[in-house]
């Protein structure tokens, strides 16, 4: 009955999750239509650009909610520590896609760099495009907050991905004003290549971010800041605790360590002690998982250590 509200809140936290991930496919498909309306009607290869790069959004879209969908199901016998880290693969996925627009981005404007072309109604055009990039601004922030808080690596990474189209907008939005003014029309393939260029830092972020969760990253320095305050709160009875050690899956996290107690404590007062810590850190770190191992005084301490007031490790 313990874990009763905890469950409760990751129920809820999935549903949130989930619920934003299936609204970025109608979403992301509204902003392609209205990107490439505006090179439609203008002509731009930077408008076109950015356009393409909505292709990848919806994609990337599509990935991220049969993903997330599949990373909430419960643990079972094949997968018994759950199914989290797909997020990372659909967040991996989509750090490529965003390379691979930014090299596509490259290659379009570098033939019209040699052969620039004057744009065509480009007050209609750059007035639907930035309608499109206020869109994408709005929604790529709701994207990260939510994705973030709920401990989704493949809705913040969507997130990020949409938040670098509407950097792409905005600089493409200024260089074609620019080039209208002045009738520089070499600002509008020159623009695109410049946010390309941005847009790569941006796909090599979120790659590094994923492959670091796939490769059992720790938890993050606040969180296990937070374990350990718990731990010295709620060891009473305890004489220490070592080989402190924790990783990030997700939503998911899994903390394991070693408990020393005294060698005539019974096995019963040994598991209340479990029962709190147990307690105290899953409502510091909603969604973790731990494992305890219980040892008698004298064992040699190894791993990390965490120290216990008024005991001497």
């Amino acid at each position: 009955m313990k874990d009763k509200p905890v469950n409760t809140a990751l129920n809820k936290d999935r549903a949130i999750v989930e619920r934003l991930a299936f609204w970025g496919i109608p979403i992301s498909i509204g902003v392609m239509g209205l990107k490439m309306l505006a090179w439609w009607v203008t002509g731009s290869v930077a408008l076109l650009s950015d356009g393409m790069e909505s292709f990848v959004n919806v994609t990337a879209a599509f990935i991220a909610y049969f993903v997330i969908r599949y990373a909430q199901r419960p643990a079972d016998h094949d997968h018994q520590f759950g199914h989290h880290k797909a997020e990372y693969i659909s967040a991996v996925v989509e750090g490529v896609l965003i390379v691979v627009a930014a090299i596509l981005i490259i290659q379009e404007a570098w033939g019209a760099l040699f052969a620039p072309e004057a744009m065509q109604a480009p007050w209609l055009g750059l007035a639907i495009n930035a309608v499109a990039g206020v869109i994408n601004a709005i929604w790529a922030t709701i994207l990260i907050r939510v994705g973030t808080a709920h401990r989704s690596p493949a809705l913040a990474a969507d997130g990020h991905h949409i938040m670098s189209d509407v950097v792409t907008s905005a600089g493409v939005f200024v260089g074609l004003v620019l080039a209208v003014v002045t009738g520089y029309a070499i600002l509008d393939p020159l623009l695109a290549i410049l946010v390309a260029i941005n847009i790569l830092w941006q796909g090599y972020k979120v790659i590094s971010h994923s492959l670091g969760g796939l490769m059992d990253k720790a938890l993050e320095p606040d969180e296990e800041a937070a374990v350990r305050d718990a731990i010295t709160a709620h060891s009473a009875g305890a004489l220490g605790v070592h080989d402190l050690r924790s990783r990030r899956a997700g939503a998911a996290a899994f903390i394991d360590f070693h408990l020393v107690v005294p060698a005539s404590m019974t096995v019963g007062e040994a598991h209340d002690i479990c029962d709190r810590l147990e307690d105290a850190i899953k409502e510091a770190i909603p969604g973790s998982t731990l494992a305890i191992h219980v040892e008698p005084e004298g064992e040699r301490a190894h791993g990390q250590k965490v120290e216990i007031e008024g005991i001497e490790q």
